[in-house]
């Protein structure tokens, strides 16, 4: 059934309700790893990045690809053994331990200078560094700048009130010509408090479009019996290409 159908109005709408004053703390993200809560992990990997993959990667070998608020995404694996270099930032260290532990990839662990209490864990083989830490934390100086961004469960998990400086960060991470793949929430943010949040277009627009042409790919119903539970009527996951341009 589609539900998108259900509700149109709302899905270019630009009201997020009563979640832009909505705070999520790190220490309750630590928490949610620790207690197992972590069902925005998907063990299979993410099907619109299976499918758009040619789209991320315009054909081309040895791309830099930054993974925001990685967890410990399946597709971090994946990329590297196309021969891609991924890094990924996670404020979670237990999340980043697991990934590596459940690939049974060899890895290294260091501190990073540049940043009080911040870790480095680097596959063995090189081609996969994550960076224990806020990511506002990072900078270019620190982790260089990016041919490709996955961006799910990222920019829809950072607090409404902290959009406008995770985009700046993005923004300056980004090397120009590059592909920024961002899969964004949308539903009646007055029935769910998030996370994830309700992003809309217009916000994304607002966010990334003096630097970038924005494309919406596509919209899948993903609507659930746990979303059923938040009290929702409909759920839909939307993908769109941000392209830097030089």
């Amino acid at each position: 059934m589609d539900h998108s159908a259900n509700a149109p109005g709302l899905l270019e709408g630009s009201n997020i309700g009563s979640q832009k004053e909505r705070v999520v703390t790190e220490e309750e993200w630590l928490q949610k790893w620790e207690v197992g809560n972590i069902g925005f992990h998907k063990e299979q990997g993410h099907p619109l990045l299976q499918k758009y993959l040619d789209v991320l990667l315009n054909g081309k070998s040895g791309l830099r690809i930054f993974f925001p608020l990685c967890g410990k995404a399946v597709e971090m694996k994946w990329l590297a053994d196309m021969g891609h270099n991924v890094v990924g930032v996670e404020v979670s260290e237990q999340a980043l331990k697991d990934f590596f532990s459940e690939h049974s990839l060899p890895y290294c662990e260091e501190p990073v200078p540049e940043i009080s209490g911040g870790k480095m864990f680097q596959s063995t083989s090189g081609n996969i560094s994550l960076y224990c830490c806020s990511i506002y934390d990072l900078s270019s100086s620190i982790v260089g700048k990016f041919d490709g961004v996955w961006d799910r469960g990222a920019l829809v998990a950072v607090n409404p009130c902290d959009r406008q400086r995770y985009a700046s960060l993005m923004i300056n991470l980004m090397e120009k010509n590059s592909s920024y793949l961002l899969v964004t929430v949308s539903y009646d943010p007055n029935k769910h408090k998030g996370p994830p949040f309700y992003v809309p277009e217009s916000e994304i627009k607002s966010l990334f479009g003096s630097c970038c042409e924005i494309q919406c790919l596509e919209k899948v119903d993903d609507f659930s019996e746990k979303h059923k539970q938040w009290g929702l009527d409909y759920f839909l996951e939307v993908l769109y290409m941000l392209k830097f341009v030089a």
